[in-house]
């Protein structure tokens, strides 16, 4: 899909569509909706009027054939309250305008940004918006919708002075925006299609098409290092696991700055083991690599941005599966830190890999560590689908996160972390057991055992259980996968 910039007055824009929006106020019919509403003779205060245009949020409003205009279609979109407009709504309403016209078969259209909002980070907003829309889950389906395709989305409201400063947004914007396709793709791929090691090899194209250092590390490999945790997931399948490593180096590197680690949770299967998980909604397990996903996606924006620091991405991947060899309830593992780990539950698995990939991040030289796992359904208890879980053992850090998370628009929160907790995963004939000792809490002693492995290295856990995949579409993004924390993750590394 092509997104272009063009400067010609909206009126004479031929296309099959002009989009842009209103707000919810008393006299929405401002500015260039005046402008419109004064080449349609009207119409729109009429409408406006009826009560049929309102300005609520995501409200849809279609005019055919509208006077005075070029485009075939007027469709006004409503932004809701001005005094909570940002470049969040924006991208909300590309991506909301764009599923609406594509299930009526338009092929193109014009969106006006209005008045004022004309900035880099706006035109970034739509692109983001308008390509994360378009992307769809129908792969593998023979009878797909061809007729349904936009093809082209112009974006117009701007003058020739703001070309440049636009051009630079559209081209950020595309860029984190296939780089969250990219990871959606990943997540959406069904385990039979993404195994460990076709992970591992997709990792590498992209790195190596990227121009991203990268390492695979085969069984023998992680068995040569020690990484005890990893291996005990693995055992029970017949795939073998995979660790894979990308290092992104800038050519400028800022004095004094991070080294961030960026470790990704990759089962690309989770029957939970032994301690088997119910068979209902147990397909959906394929997503339980979303956090690895996540983080390779990370480092595929952050090759084409070349922010001033250093990244280095570890990705462990296997399956959990309760094959004749696969770990039991009881079993004693020693991580690759040498940390012994009682086993209580095998279908708390994913707080076991990312111990021996967070060890192992530190030891490449990772400064600054942050985790993204699909890990406990207890986050999805406490936060639903709305908010990623945070926890952070230093304030600083992760406020510079959540400050991130807040600019691109991702929804997160900060949950506890105190030592209390410590006490719920103290193992009883090892160091550690890998779940709780039954008094709840059940996504925070997720976090308490990761974080057992950080030592002092500042360090983030996002929970993106209930976030990374998408159970109903929303208007302005479809079913299925999220892509969840990768715009706050690259936003946090340009940040420096």
């Amino acid at each position: 899909m092509q997104i272009t910039l063009v400067t010609q007055p909206f009126a004479a824009i031929e296309t099959h569509a002009l989009v842009s929006y209103v707000f919810e106020e008393a006299d929405l019919v401002q500015g260039r909706i005046a402008e419109i509403d004064q080449a349609a003779a009207g119409l729109l205060r009429k409408l406006a009027k009826s009560g049929e245009l309102t300005g609520k949020m995501l409200e849809f409003t279609l005019v055919h054939a509208p006077l005075g205009l070029k485009a075939a279609r007027l469709l006004l979109v409503g932004a809701g309250k001005r005094e909570q407009w940002n470049s969040v709504t924006l991208r909300k309403i590309a991506g909301a305008a764009l599923r609406y016209l594509k299930a009526r078969s338009v092929k193109n259209f014009a969106l006006l940004v209005r008045e004022g909002h004309v900035t880099e980070e706006a035109i970034r907003a739509v692109a983001e918006g308008a390509l994360a829309a378009n992307f769809e889950t129908d792969k593998y389906k023979t009878d797909k919708k061809n007729d349904k395709d936009i093809e082209t989305v112009l974006v117009t409201g701007l003058s020739d002075a703001q070309r440049a400063a636009g051009e630079k947004g559209l081209s950020k914007g595309r860029i984190i925006a296939d780089a969250q396709n990219f990871t959606r793709d990943l997540v959406n791929e069904p385990s039979n299609k993404l195994t460990p090691r076709m992970l591992a090899e997709k990792a590498e194209a992209m790195a190596k098409e990227a121009g991203l250092a990268v390492e695979i590390l085969d069984e023998k490999k992680i068995a040569e290092l020690k990484m005890g945790a990893l291996l005990s997931v693995a055992q029970g399948s017949v795939e073998p696991p995979r660790v894979i490593v990308v290092t992104y180096t800038p050519a400028n590197l800022k004095p004094g700055a991070p080294v961030i680690g960026l470790v990704g949770k990759a089962v690309t299967f989770d029957t939970g083991g032994i301690s088997i998980k119910p068979a209902d909604g147990m397909e959906k397990m394929k997503y339980d690599m979303a956090g690895g996903a996540t983080m390779l996606g990370v480092m595929r924006a952050l090759a084409a941005l070349k922010p001033n620091v250093k990244v280095i991405c570890v990705v462990p991947s296997t399956e959990n599966m309760p094959g004749g060899k696969a770990q039991k309830p009881g079993d004693i593992q020693t991580a690759m830190s040498g940390k012994t780990i009682e086993v209580l539950n095998t279908d708390a698995e994913g707080r076991l890999i990312l111990a021996d990939g967070i060890h192992y991040a530190k030891q490449l030289g990772a400064t600054h560590l942050v985790d993204a796992a699909t890990l406990t359904g207890a986050i999805v208890v406490a936060l639903a689908n709305v908010n990623v879980g945070v926890f952070g053992s230093d304030q600083p850090f992760t406020d510079k996160l959540l400050a991130s998370s807040k600019a691109v628009g991702e929804k997160m929160w900060q949950m506890p972390i105190d030592d209390d907790y410590r006490e719920f995963i103290k193992g009883t004939v090892a160091d550690i057991q890998n779940i709780g000792s039954g008094k709840g809490g059940g996504a925070i002693t997720g976090a308490m055992f990761i974080k057992e492995f950080t030592g002092d290295t500042p360090w983030i856990h996002l929970d993106i259980a209930g976030t990374a995949w998408n159970d109903d579409a929303k208007p302005w993004l479809a079913k299925g996968p999220s892509g969840v924390a990768l715009r706050t993750l690259v936003h946090l590394a340009l940040s420096y």
